[in-house]
């Protein structure tokens, strides 16, 4: 899909301009990663671990101990394969969270929670699923404005036509501004702090419905709403009692605007490793420790490309998807991605979680660091 000048600033190019090397072999991604000065490993490369998981320990182990490169400013590395953790690292680097304009250097370690960003879309995707497993929400082809009868008015223009099916794919066609650093610009801004999200996200002209993607954080804030009218309780308690609670999840914060509401769309904080629990349950269609937590069907539909992103990869319902090379093929994964280089990869056919979190906020070449790290932890199984 091609982007017209007009919208060069849009989220849509800013993966495009993020993800343009994907091509490149793991061998020159890593060596962007690793090439100058020291970040503190927590531990030493475990050779015999890494061996018994698949790994070539000489691939795998130079990306987890080898110095990394300060500009990078990785923070985290958590690999699991087959269900097990395979490696473990925390670095030293600036930081700041998402209510901060200052940076400060952090020592991470595993119990240093870290914030998420969009990857909060991912697992608010996740709780939906639960609550329709639960027969709460309404069907995905029922248009958002039906729900809000208050909002009568809007109801022109196309806008009467957008379902909860084109938020969760974000191809709603409304007009929205959301490039890669958010300020006064970027429309995300705006959820911070109005009154009605929803009128502030419906109150736009519609280019047209379903046309593509636009990557449109108010779309999950406006799902975020729907979903905790229906299961009658604010997300975050919601989140604990079927979600995180059933993982073993207790450290974790979800941040909120300036009116008290959970940020559905950037606000969770959590360990790298309890992340990884995500990761691992979405690889398992849901199920954890013989419970269904989330429906099946929904992961199997969430992560199903639904629309191309005009980069090379897919989206789903806030989810996004492509292809990696191990192992001497493509494999495809699914991940969520964060603003700053948080990332969670989930690979089904290596059975491969990888959990990647970053300082690189605002800066697209932290998506690209992040992507080399997941590139050549793959590159490195062998099994």
């Amino acid at each position: 899909m091609s982007i017209p000048p007009t919208q060069a600033r849009t989220t849509d190019r800013m993966w495009k301009q993020a993800h343009w090397n994907m091509s490149r072999s793991w061998r020159a991604l890593l060596a962007a990663v690793l090439v100058a000065g020291p970040l503190q490993a927590a531990h030493a490369c475990d050779d015999n671990r890494s061996t018994a998981a698949g790994f070539m320990p000489a691939k795998l182990c130079p990306l987890l101990d080898a110095p990394a490169n300060h500009a990078a400013n990785i923070h985290a590395i958590v690999v699991l394969r087959h269900g097990a953790i395979v490696a473990e690292r925390y670095y030293t680097g600036t930081d700041r969270s998402i209510w901060s304009p200052w940076s400060r250097t952090v020592r991470f370690d595993a119990a240093t929670p870290h914030d998420l960003r969009s990857i909060t879309k991912s697992i608010t995707s996740l709780l939906w699923g639960i609550a329709q497993g639960q027969g709460r929400t309404p069907p995905l082809e029922t248009p958002v404005l039906d729900l809000y009868p208050e909002l009568v008015g809007l109801k022109t223009g196309g806008r009467q036509a957008v379902t909860l099916r084109h938020l969760f794919t974000m191809s709603s066609g409304l007009a929205w501004q959301e490039p890669v650093r958010y300020d006064a610009s970027n429309d995300e801004t705006g959820l911070f702090w109005r009154s009605s999200q929803v009128r502030y996200v419906f109150d736009r002209p519609v280019k047209n419905s379903g046309a593509g993607f636009n990557y449109n954080g108010g779309g999950t804030a406006v799902l975020a709403d729907v979903l905790a009218q229906r299961v009658g309780m604010p997300l975050p308690d919601y989140a604990r009692t079927h979600l995180f609670a059933p993982l073993g999840i207790s450290d974790w914060e979800w941040k909120e605007d300036v009116r008290g509401r959970p940020m559905a769309y950037a606000g969770l904080r959590m360990r790298p490793a309890d992340l990884a629990k995500i990761g691992q349950l979405v690889l398992q269609r849901g199920a954890w420790q013989g419970r269904q937590l989330v429906p099946a069907a929904w992961i199997a539909e969430s992560l199903r490309p639904h629309v191309q992103t005009g980069d090379g990869l897919q989206y789903g319902y806030q989810w996004w998807s492509g292809t990696v090379e191990a192992v001497g093929g493509k494999h495809q994964w699914h991940a969520g991605f964060g603003n700053g280089g948080q990332r969670v990869f989930i690979v089904p056919g290596l059975e491969l979680v990888v959990v990647v979190t970053a300082g690189g906020y605002d800066d697209m070449g932290s998506g690209r660091r992040a992507m080399g790290v997941f590139r050549a932890v793959a590159g490195a199984i062998v099994r």
